[in-house]
Protein backbone atom coordinates (compact mmCIF):
# COMPACT_ATOMS: atom_id res chain seq x y z
CA UNK A 1 0.00 0.00 0.00
CA UNK A 2 2.53 2.41 1.04
CA UNK A 3 5.17 1.21 -1.70
CA UNK A 4 4.65 3.89 -4.11
CA UNK A 5 3.84 6.66 -1.92
CA UNK A 6 5.10 9.95 -2.95
CA UNK A 7 4.75 13.52 -2.00
CA UNK A 8 1.13 14.26 -3.04
CA UNK A 9 0.11 11.22 -1.80
CA UNK A 10 2.13 11.85 1.47
CA UNK A 11 0.32 15.13 2.06
CA UNK A 12 -2.95 13.75 1.48
CA UNK A 13 -3.01 10.64 3.87
CA UNK A 14 -1.47 13.12 6.47
CA UNK A 15 -4.23 15.58 6.08
CA UNK A 16 -6.84 12.95 6.02
CA UNK A 17 -5.54 10.93 9.02
CA UNK A 18 -5.02 14.21 10.96
CA UNK A 19 -8.76 15.04 10.04
CA UNK A 20 -9.81 11.90 10.86
CA UNK A 21 -8.21 12.44 14.75
CA UNK A 22 -9.55 15.67 15.09
CA UNK A 23 -9.82 15.82 18.84
CA UNK A 24 -6.11 15.89 18.74
CA UNK A 25 -5.70 18.97 17.34
CA UNK A 26 -8.18 20.66 19.30
CA UNK A 27 -6.23 19.53 22.25
CA UNK A 28 -2.80 20.79 20.85
CA UNK A 29 -4.68 24.31 20.31
CA UNK A 30 -6.35 24.24 23.98
CA UNK A 31 -2.68 23.65 25.13
CA UNK A 32 -1.01 25.97 23.17
CA UNK A 33 -2.98 28.61 24.23
CA UNK A 34 -3.24 27.89 27.54
CA UNK A 35 0.93 27.75 27.22
CA UNK A 36 0.32 31.41 25.82
CA UNK A 37 -2.01 32.74 28.06
CA UNK A 38 0.24 31.48 31.25
CA UNK A 39 2.94 33.28 29.48
CA UNK A 40 1.34 36.43 29.33
CA UNK A 41 1.15 36.81 33.02
CA UNK A 42 4.59 37.79 33.38
CA UNK A 43 4.90 39.77 30.18
CA UNK A 44 2.01 42.14 31.65
CA UNK A 45 3.49 42.31 35.04
CA UNK A 46 6.30 43.65 34.09
CA UNK A 47 4.11 46.00 32.15
CA UNK A 48 2.95 47.04 35.28
CA UNK A 49 6.54 47.06 37.09
CA UNK A 50 7.64 49.68 34.34
CA UNK A 51 4.37 51.95 34.73
CA UNK A 52 4.94 51.77 38.96
CA UNK A 53 9.27 52.05 38.55
CA UNK A 54 8.77 54.74 36.21
CA UNK A 55 5.50 56.39 37.58
CA UNK A 56 3.84 56.45 33.51
CA UNK A 57 0.61 55.93 32.35
CA UNK A 58 -0.35 52.75 31.30
CA UNK A 59 -1.95 53.92 27.98
CA UNK A 60 1.62 55.30 26.95
CA UNK A 61 3.30 52.12 27.72
CA UNK A 62 0.68 50.27 25.42
CA UNK A 63 0.43 52.26 22.27
CA UNK A 64 2.31 52.72 19.56
CA UNK A 65 3.59 49.40 17.87
CA UNK A 66 4.13 46.14 19.11
CA UNK A 67 8.02 46.28 19.14
CA UNK A 68 8.04 49.84 20.10
CA UNK A 69 6.49 48.78 23.65
CA UNK A 70 8.31 45.84 24.11
CA UNK A 71 12.05 47.97 23.59
CA UNK A 72 10.50 50.39 25.99
CA UNK A 73 9.96 48.12 28.22
CA UNK A 74 13.15 46.28 27.88
CA UNK A 75 14.78 49.51 28.39
CA UNK A 76 12.90 50.67 31.10
CA UNK A 77 13.59 47.30 33.04
CA UNK A 78 17.59 47.20 32.00
CA UNK A 79 17.51 50.08 34.17
CA UNK A 80 16.50 48.41 36.90
CA UNK A 81 18.64 45.33 37.78
CA UNK A 82 16.26 43.69 40.34
CA UNK A 83 13.05 44.61 38.86
CA UNK A 84 14.72 42.89 35.45
CA UNK A 85 16.17 39.70 37.24
CA UNK A 86 12.42 39.20 38.73
CA UNK A 87 11.00 39.75 35.21
CA UNK A 88 13.17 37.29 33.80
CA UNK A 89 12.87 34.72 36.54
CA UNK A 90 9.57 34.88 36.07
CA UNK A 91 8.99 34.72 32.59
CA UNK A 92 11.97 31.68 32.83
CA UNK A 93 9.54 29.57 35.52
CA UNK A 94 6.60 29.60 33.73
CA UNK A 95 8.48 29.30 30.19
CA UNK A 96 9.64 26.08 31.75
CA UNK A 97 6.59 24.78 33.44
CA UNK A 98 4.22 25.20 30.03
CA UNK A 99 7.27 23.74 27.54
CA UNK A 100 6.79 20.74 30.78
CA UNK A 101 2.81 20.82 29.83
CA UNK A 102 3.38 21.30 26.19
CA UNK A 103 5.89 18.35 26.29
CA UNK A 104 3.00 15.97 28.02
CA UNK A 105 0.61 16.70 26.01
CA UNK A 106 2.68 15.99 22.69
CA UNK A 107 3.40 12.52 23.91
CA UNK A 108 -0.60 11.76 23.42
CA UNK A 109 -0.93 13.28 20.46
CA UNK A 110 1.64 11.43 18.49
CA UNK A 111 1.41 8.30 20.25
CA UNK A 112 -2.95 8.82 18.92
CA UNK A 113 -1.56 9.52 15.43
CA UNK A 114 0.94 7.38 14.95
CA UNK A 115 -1.59 4.25 15.50
CA UNK A 116 -4.19 6.42 13.65
CA UNK A 117 -1.75 6.30 10.45
CA UNK A 118 -0.62 2.59 10.99
CA UNK A 119 -4.54 1.51 11.26
CA UNK A 120 -5.91 3.49 8.72
CA UNK A 121 -6.30 1.76 5.21
CA UNK A 122 -5.40 3.50 1.71
CA UNK A 123 -7.33 6.33 2.45
CA UNK A 124 -5.65 8.74 -0.06
CA UNK A 125 -6.86 6.86 -2.48
CA UNK A 126 -9.48 7.94 -4.47
CA UNK A 127 -12.69 8.11 -4.50
CA UNK A 128 -12.86 9.51 -0.56
CA UNK A 129 -15.48 7.56 1.29
CA UNK A 130 -16.44 7.57 4.92
CA UNK A 131 -15.81 4.06 5.23
CA UNK A 132 -12.36 3.90 4.92
CA UNK A 133 -11.88 7.55 6.38
CA UNK A 134 -12.81 6.07 9.64
CA UNK A 135 -10.75 3.61 9.68
CA UNK A 136 -7.87 6.22 10.57
CA UNK A 137 -9.92 7.35 13.75
CA UNK A 138 -8.22 5.69 16.91
CA UNK A 139 -8.67 8.89 19.42
CA UNK A 140 -9.59 7.85 23.03
CA UNK A 141 -9.47 9.27 26.33
CA UNK A 142 -7.33 5.89 27.46
CA UNK A 143 -5.22 6.27 24.32
CA UNK A 144 -4.01 9.78 25.03
CA UNK A 145 -3.30 9.11 28.75
CA UNK A 146 -1.57 6.42 28.19
CA UNK A 147 0.60 7.95 25.29
CA UNK A 148 1.43 11.24 27.67
CA UNK A 149 2.05 9.26 31.00
CA UNK A 150 4.31 6.61 28.42
CA UNK A 151 7.07 8.95 26.67
CA UNK A 152 6.90 12.03 29.16
CA UNK A 153 10.26 11.55 30.39
CA UNK A 154 11.86 10.80 26.94
CA UNK A 155 9.65 14.19 25.33
CA UNK A 156 10.97 16.30 28.56
CA UNK A 157 14.30 14.96 28.04
CA UNK A 158 14.30 15.85 23.89
CA UNK A 159 12.45 19.11 24.76
CA UNK A 160 15.47 20.35 27.09
CA UNK A 161 17.59 19.70 24.34
CA UNK A 162 15.34 22.05 22.37
CA UNK A 163 15.42 24.49 24.43
CA UNK A 164 19.16 24.72 24.65
CA UNK A 165 19.64 24.72 21.43
CA UNK A 166 17.48 27.74 21.06
CA UNK A 167 19.29 29.56 24.11
CA UNK A 168 22.79 29.06 22.27
CA UNK A 169 21.71 30.15 18.76
CA UNK A 170 20.12 33.40 20.37
CA UNK A 171 23.38 34.12 22.26
CA UNK A 172 25.46 33.39 19.48
CA UNK A 173 22.99 35.83 17.19
CA UNK A 174 23.35 38.38 20.14
CA UNK A 175 27.08 37.60 20.16
CA UNK A 176 27.46 38.77 16.47
CA UNK A 177 25.62 41.37 16.33
CA UNK A 178 27.64 42.91 19.21
CA UNK A 179 30.46 42.17 17.75
CA UNK A 180 29.51 43.36 14.04
CA UNK A 181 28.72 46.44 15.63
CA UNK A 182 31.93 47.20 17.17
CA UNK A 183 33.92 45.69 13.98
CA UNK A 184 32.63 46.72 11.45
CA UNK A 185 33.49 50.06 9.30
CA UNK A 186 31.19 50.85 7.38
CA UNK A 187 28.67 52.55 9.46
CA UNK A 188 25.00 51.83 9.68
CA UNK A 189 24.17 50.31 6.48
CA UNK A 190 26.54 47.39 7.01
CA UNK A 191 25.01 46.58 10.60
CA UNK A 192 21.44 46.39 8.91
CA UNK A 193 23.08 43.84 6.58
CA UNK A 194 25.08 42.05 8.95
CA UNK A 195 21.58 42.01 11.35
CA UNK A 196 19.19 40.91 8.61
CA UNK A 197 21.98 38.11 6.81
CA UNK A 198 21.83 36.68 11.56
CA UNK A 199 18.69 36.78 11.25
CA UNK A 200 17.81 34.82 8.02
CA UNK A 201 20.35 32.56 9.04
CA UNK A 202 18.51 32.14 12.51
CA UNK A 203 15.43 31.54 11.05
CA UNK A 204 16.27 29.16 8.69
CA UNK A 205 18.70 27.10 11.81
CA UNK A 206 15.62 27.08 13.79
CA UNK A 207 13.18 26.05 11.10
CA UNK A 208 15.60 22.84 10.44
CA UNK A 209 16.21 21.94 14.20
CA UNK A 210 12.25 22.24 14.38
CA UNK A 211 12.03 20.20 11.66
CA UNK A 212 14.32 17.34 12.82
CA UNK A 213 12.87 17.71 16.80
CA UNK A 214 9.42 16.49 14.64
CA UNK A 215 10.85 13.49 13.25
CA UNK A 216 13.02 12.79 16.72
CA UNK A 217 9.25 12.97 18.48
CA UNK A 218 7.49 10.85 15.68
CA UNK A 219 10.62 8.32 15.71
CA UNK A 220 10.73 7.84 19.73
CA UNK A 221 7.16 7.21 19.86
CA UNK A 222 7.28 4.39 16.76
CA UNK A 223 10.22 2.24 18.52
CA UNK A 224 9.29 3.03 21.93
CA UNK A 225 12.82 4.35 22.31
CA UNK A 226 15.23 6.80 23.93
CA UNK A 227 16.16 9.98 22.68
CA UNK A 228 19.92 8.50 22.24
CA UNK A 229 18.65 5.75 20.08
CA UNK A 230 16.14 7.82 17.91
CA UNK A 231 19.17 10.23 16.49
CA UNK A 232 20.56 7.75 14.25
CA UNK A 233 17.21 6.38 13.24
CA UNK A 234 16.19 9.49 12.20
CA UNK A 235 19.37 10.21 10.14
CA UNK A 236 18.93 7.38 8.20
CA UNK A 237 15.77 7.81 7.60
CA UNK A 238 16.67 11.22 6.26
CA UNK A 239 19.42 10.00 4.15
CA UNK A 240 17.04 6.93 2.60
CA UNK A 241 14.11 9.64 1.37
CA UNK A 242 15.83 12.79 1.32
CA UNK A 243 13.77 14.12 -2.00
CA UNK A 244 10.41 13.30 -1.02
CA UNK A 245 10.93 14.16 2.95
CA UNK A 246 12.09 17.28 2.14
CA UNK A 247 9.48 18.07 -0.64
CA UNK A 248 6.97 17.31 2.01
CA UNK A 249 8.33 19.73 4.39
CA UNK A 250 8.65 22.31 1.59
CA UNK A 251 5.07 22.18 0.70
CA UNK A 252 4.32 22.10 3.97
CA UNK A 253 6.09 25.33 4.98
CA UNK A 254 5.09 26.98 1.98
CA UNK A 255 1.07 26.80 3.02
CA UNK A 256 2.18 27.38 6.55
CA UNK A 257 4.12 30.96 5.30
CA UNK A 258 0.81 31.33 3.07
CA UNK A 259 -1.44 30.98 5.82
CA UNK A 260 0.45 33.35 8.12
CA UNK A 261 0.41 36.13 4.92
CA UNK A 262 -3.70 35.89 4.95
CA UNK A 263 -3.48 35.70 8.30
CA UNK A 264 -1.62 39.31 8.34
CA UNK A 265 -3.68 40.71 5.71
CA UNK A 266 -7.42 39.75 7.82
CA UNK A 267 -5.88 41.28 10.97
CA UNK A 268 -5.07 44.16 9.05
CA UNK A 269 -8.32 44.63 7.37
CA UNK A 270 -10.07 43.87 11.08
CA UNK A 271 -8.13 46.92 11.97
CA UNK A 272 -9.29 49.34 9.72
CA UNK A 273 -13.20 48.29 9.98
CA UNK A 274 -12.40 49.24 14.00
CA UNK A 275 -12.29 52.92 13.02
CA UNK A 276 -15.88 52.83 11.46
CA UNK A 277 -18.38 53.82 14.32
CA UNK A 278 -20.62 51.31 14.27
CA UNK A 279 -19.16 48.46 12.08
CA UNK A 280 -16.19 48.53 14.90
CA UNK A 281 -18.67 46.98 17.23
CA UNK A 282 -18.55 43.52 15.23
CA UNK A 283 -14.82 43.41 15.06
CA UNK A 284 -14.39 42.01 18.69
CA UNK A 285 -16.16 38.58 17.52
CA UNK A 286 -14.73 38.59 14.10
CA UNK A 287 -11.47 39.56 15.53
CA UNK A 288 -11.87 35.91 18.33
CA UNK A 289 -13.57 34.07 15.20
CA UNK A 290 -10.33 34.56 13.35
CA UNK A 291 -8.03 33.98 16.06
CA UNK A 292 -10.00 30.42 16.41
CA UNK A 293 -9.64 29.42 13.12
CA UNK A 294 -5.77 30.96 12.61
CA UNK A 295 -5.22 28.86 15.44
CA UNK A 296 -6.95 25.51 14.41
CA UNK A 297 -5.74 25.85 11.35
CA UNK A 298 -1.96 26.49 12.46
CA UNK A 299 -2.17 23.15 14.50
CA UNK A 300 -3.60 21.17 11.92
CA UNK A 301 -0.91 21.81 9.72
CA UNK A 302 1.81 20.75 12.22
CA UNK A 303 0.26 17.75 12.80
CA UNK A 304 -1.10 16.78 9.22
CA UNK A 305 2.85 16.95 8.52
CA UNK A 306 3.36 14.48 11.19
CA UNK A 307 1.23 12.24 9.74
CA UNK A 308 2.83 12.31 5.97
CA UNK A 309 6.53 12.05 7.96
CA UNK A 310 4.78 9.25 9.60
CA UNK A 311 3.01 7.44 6.00
CA UNK A 312 6.89 7.76 4.71
CA UNK A 313 8.68 6.43 7.88
CA UNK A 314 6.32 3.76 7.43
CA UNK A 315 7.30 2.52 3.76
CA UNK A 316 10.89 3.38 4.98
CA UNK A 317 10.64 0.38 7.32
CA UNK A 318 8.63 -1.49 5.46
CA UNK A 319 9.97 -5.53 4.66
CA UNK A 320 11.81 -5.27 1.80
CA UNK A 321 12.22 -1.62 0.95
CA UNK A 322 15.49 -0.80 0.01
CA UNK A 323 17.09 1.67 1.93
CA UNK A 324 15.90 0.25 5.35
CA UNK A 325 19.17 0.01 7.48
CA UNK A 326 18.16 -0.08 10.77
CA UNK A 327 19.79 -3.60 12.22
CA UNK A 328 17.91 -5.95 14.12
CA UNK A 329 15.78 -3.78 16.59
CA UNK A 330 14.91 -0.99 13.61
CA UNK A 331 13.48 -3.79 11.82
CA UNK A 332 11.74 -5.59 14.25
CA UNK A 333 10.03 -2.31 15.48
CA UNK A 334 8.90 -1.91 11.48
CA UNK A 335 7.40 -5.26 11.17
CA UNK A 336 5.47 -4.23 14.00
CA UNK A 337 4.21 -0.81 12.89
CA UNK A 338 3.34 -2.50 9.38
CA UNK A 339 1.62 -5.62 10.86
CA UNK A 340 -2.02 -5.58 11.64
Amino acid sequence: MLADIGVKRALKRGALVAAANWQVTAIQFLADTTFKMLLGVPIIGGVLLVVLVLGRELPEVLTGEVRESVTFVATALSAEPRALVAFVFAVAIVGLAGSAFMFLVKGGTVAVLARGEQQAVAVEDPPLHFEPFWTAACFSLERFRRGCGTFVRRYLRLGLILIAIYIVSGSAYLALLVGGQGGLAGGRFSVTLLAAFGSTVLVIWITLVNFFYLLMQMVIVVHDCSVRSAVPRVIGFLRAEPAVVFSVFGVVLLLVSGATIVSILATASLGVIAFVPVAGLAVVPLQLLAWLFRGLIFQYFGLGALCSYLALYRRFLAPGAEPARLGTAGAAAGRRMTSP
